[in-house]
């Protein structure tokens, strides 16, 4: 499909802007807690393995953006919910 992957760096942006301003909002307010603070690093690490495991594979843009956009997408509802 042409259009995988500028739909899916559009729904990583929408859901990173989101989850940066819940994280920001919870930072300011003093609420954002240790286990919050490591997820942020291990969940990058995480994605970033799986998309260089797509890229060696030889899969295409979709395939390597994935990771980050799940895991943007979730961070997003997770953290509007806990709002």
């Amino acid at each position: 499909m042409p259009y995988a992957f500028p739909l899916m760096m559009a729904r990583l942006t929408a859901a990173s802007w989101e989850t940066i301003l819940h994280r920001t909002v919870m930072m300011a307010e003093g609420s954002c807690t240790v286990a919050e603070y490591s997820r942020m690093v291990a969940e990058k690490a995480t994605a970033m393995q799986l998309s260089m495991v797509a890229l060696a594979t030889g899969q295409d843009g979709a395939a390597v953006l994935a990771p980050f956009v799940t895991r943007a997408r979730a961070n997003a509802k997770r953290l509007r919910r806990a709002r």
